[in-house]
């Protein structure tokens, strides 16, 4: 993004006196594409997170991807789905020399298994199946997963949180299944709409996004018997559609994705009480009955810089949009990427270094998209 010294000293000056962190210098070079096809679109991806120059893919039915990424990237190994009991490839964390893969299909009425595979990657070329984990009663998919000492707490959509004992990596063992109850915000719940999605696990805690069922933390010391202890959902969305799809935990301070409606920062107490404390909301949102559809922007997966206080979010048909969060109370749009009007929209979003990891998907509603891959973007 060129900016004139003017232009530049003028923002600098303002970040000044509001207590924002400035990024005028900021600027995103696009650095590689990986292409793919409708078929195997790429949901999202992260950087090996021990440092080596590969990056995962989830490929949904193309599996797991990985890509050496010292150069130009280089598809080094697939892991298909056949190896995988057939279910696509939704989402991914990894934790030392293991990958972890949410599965099966969520869309539509394709919707598959809930399930998780473990992947060794300490050698990344050489990847190998582990474990592959799944409930063949249950029609839910799966959305997100994240790792926490010797256990793995998956978002299973519709069927709620599923916690597993994973010391033995060869022996799963299912822990627990907890549903929240899906009748907040709205009494008359549309059970279709509410999802466990996007999660993050800190000091016994489980922060959820339960999709139109607001945001839940979950107590899970004691795994055999999760219980929640908070709930949340913006009251100015009430009688409108909401989705809560992502959320990042620093202390206090919970920042969450909210689809359509932006970025809202919540403030949790030590007894699970959620205050709202600002919302960056820059799509109208909730507008009038079809603002979900005519939204220009969808936030969906977030990234967190903690050293500068940044948050990056997947957008849809907007790209990518970074917001400081420098002064939580007053979140403000410091860059954005891409453009609801390229004909491309975003589903996953992740950062390693100055490096920034965009996933694109094939989609037509809520918003347009003719164009599946990935995009490696640098901070200059």
């Amino acid at each position: 993004m060129a900016v004139t010294m003017k232009a530049a000293f003028a923002l600098l000056l303002w970040c000044f006196f509001s207590g924002v962190a400035a990024s005028a210098d900021m600027d995103l070079v696009l650095k590689h594409e990986i292409p793919s096809n409708c078929r195997e679109m790429t949901m999202t991806m992260i950087h090996d997170a021990q440092g080596k120059d590969f990056l995962y893919v989830a490929s949904k039915d193309g599996g797991l991807k990985i890509y050496n990424i010292q150069r130009a990237p280089v598809l080094v190994k697939t892991i298909p789905i056949r190896l995988l009991h057939n279910l696509h490839v939704m989402n991914l964390s990894q934790t030392g020399d293991h990958l972890y893969l949410a599965l099966g299909n969520h869309f539509g009425l394709a919707v598959q298994n809930p399930g998780f595979a473990i992947i060794d990657v300490s050698t990344p070329e050489s990847a190998l199946v582990v474990s592959v984990w799944s409930d063949p009663k249950r029609r839910s998919g799966a959305g997100a997963l994240q790792n926490a000492g010797i256990y793995l707490y998956l978002g299973a959509m519709k069927d709620g949180l599923m916690i597993f004992d994973i010391s033995d990596k060869k022996n799963i063992k299912q822990v627990s299944i907890f549903v929240p109850d899906i009748h907040f915000p709205d009494r008359r719940a549309d059970q279709s709409k509410i999802n466990a999605r996007g999660l993050d696990v800190k000091d016994g805690m489980v922060y959820l996004c339960y999709d139109a069922g607001g945001v839940r933390i979950i107590d899970v010391k004691n795994h055999a018997q999760p219980r929640e202890v908070g709930r949340y959902s913006n009251p100015a969305l009430n009688g409108r559609p909401r989705a809560y799809n992502n959320l990042v935990v620093d202390g206090s301070l919970l920042y969450v994705t909210t689809d359509y409606c932006g970025l809202e920062v919540l403030q949790v107490n030590g007894s699970g009480m959620i205050r709202p404390v600002s919302w960056w909301n820059p799509w109208k949102c909730p507008g009038g009955a079809l603002q979900w559809f005519k939204s220009d922007g969808h936030s969906n997966e977030i990234a967190f810089d903690k050293q500068n206080k940044l948050i990056y979010m997947s957008t849809g048909k907007s790209d990518l949009n970074v917001v400081s969060v420098a002064d939580p109370e007053r979140p403000v749009e410091v860059f954005k990427y891409g453009g609801p009007n390229n004909g491309l929209g975003t589903w996953g979003v992740s950062r390693h270094g100055n490096e920034i990891y965009l996933s694109y998907i094939c989609a037509f509603i809520p918003f347009q998209s003719n164009w599946t891959g990935v995009k490696i973007l640098r901070e200059q």
